[in-house]
């Protein structure tokens, strides 16, 4: 698996980073919504399989940078999976994640188990 990941804290990004490595998942790292929305229009198609997407960020934030990709003209960009890492974790904060396009949420501090099993979810979803 290919992850774009949004996240403007850097100390998060390393730790999400190495999570990835023993995942075996490769993992680039966007500084904010702007980069991922610009990464991501940028991409192959087959670039990435799943966008982490932090929701609190400066320049564009993950609600806007969602709304962003799910509008541009990337071949992926309807379908492509995109996950809300935020520490806003209360039903209303789910909902808006939900309705700026993203297709699930996923609490700070990450859940090692919850991340693994996303990510072993996308890959019987890629599989079959």
């Amino acid at each position: 698996l290919k992850v774009l990941a949004a996240e403007d804290n850097e100390i998060n990004a390393e730790i999400l980073v190495e999570l990835m490595e023993i995942e075996e998942v490769e993992c680039d790292i966007a500084c904010d919504g702007k980069e991922a929305l610009d990464k991501f229009e940028q991409s192959a198609p087959d670039r990435y399989d799943v966008i982490f997407m932090d929701v609190q960020m400066p320049i564009m934030n993950g609600y806007e940078a969602t709304r962003a990709i799910r509008a541009c003209k990337h071949p992926r960009a309807k379908s492509i999976p995109i996950i809300a890492m935020t520490a806003n974790a209360f039903d209303d904060d789910v909902r808006m994640a939900i309705d700026s396009g993203m297709n699930a949420h996923l609490a700070k501090p990450i859940d090692v188990e919850k991340l693994k099993d996303i990510i072993e979810d996308l890959r019987k979803g890629n599989n079959e």
